[in-house]
């Protein structure tokens, strides 16, 4: 039976779980996961996890956040004058916000502080800073 190897394309139904055991996603009510290994569309932890499965194999793997999402980074940090909000916004914390950059590229914020005059909004992944918990059943090798 063949194993998995770089580039290949695999299907994998997963759920991730943050150290404390709090599901964060899951597949198993969906379609599984489909993507080429190589690519970087996932954390490196994850594609290096399922390196050397076989199809039905199952394993649960423990996912550092330096293989991850990495360390919360402070210079994505940013304060944003309310004036600068559209009136209609009522921010809280923890809210998400898109802002588009000038080549046109959207860019995720979630509002980490409201203030008086200002907000404080987080460009970091909310994944960010956590070691990371996958359970992992190998579907398909394409």
């Amino acid at each position: 039976m063949s194993q998995v190897k770089e580039k290949d394309t695999v299907k994998v139904h997963y759920t991730g779980k943050l150290s404390n055991g709090q599901v964060f996603d899951s597949s198993l009510e969906r379609e599984p996961l489909e993507f080429t290994l190589g690519e970087g569309m996932l954390i490196p932890g994850f594609e290096k996890a399922v390196i050397d499965m076989k199809v039905n194999d199952k394993k649960t793997v423990e996912i550092p956040v330096n293989e991850a999402y990495g360390e919360v980074r402070e210079e994505l940090f940013h304060k944003v004058d309310k004036a600068q909000l559209p009136q209609e916004l009522e921010p809280q914390v923890g809210l998400g916000l898109v802002s588009k950059s000038e080549d046109g590229r959207e860019h995720q914020f979630r509002i980490a502080e409201v203030n008086e005059d200002h907000i404080v909004v987080d460009g970091n992944h909310p994944l960010a800073g956590q070691d990371l918990v996958f359970d992992l059943e190998l579907v398909e090798i394409k």
